[in-house]
């Protein structure tokens, strides 16, 4: 992990996250702390990784989603070359590449 994201207020975000028991709990916390933009983004840049996993051009992929070529490309460099956060939770939701 990113030693800039390792400061005690993180840490407790994340604490705080991994209290929540369902998605019912997701929704209310979620729609507390973030704003309704900033949740489409992360669900949006979801998305946009499990698309490229599946094999899906950056036409396809921003057709669908609507994300930009800029956020399509930084979602894949995170897929190359980062910590491995996404395929962890695809692989734990069942998602495979298809």
């Amino acid at each position: 992990m990113n030693n800039k994201l390792k400061t005690p207020e993180v840490e407790q975000l994340f604490d705080a996250i991994l209290t929540l028991k369902d998605n019912d709990e997701c929704h209310a916390f979620f729609e507390d702390i973030c704003t309704i933009n900033e949740l489409v983004s992360l669900s949006q840049r979801f998305e946009v990784a499990k698309m490229l996993r599946q094999k899906k051009t950056y036409l396809d992929i921003a057709e669908k989603t609507g994300a930009s070529t800029a956020t399509i490309s930084r979602v894949n460099r995170s897929l190359n070359y980062g910590n491995d956060g996404y395929d962890m939770a695809f692989e734990r939701l069942k998602i495979v590449d298809k």
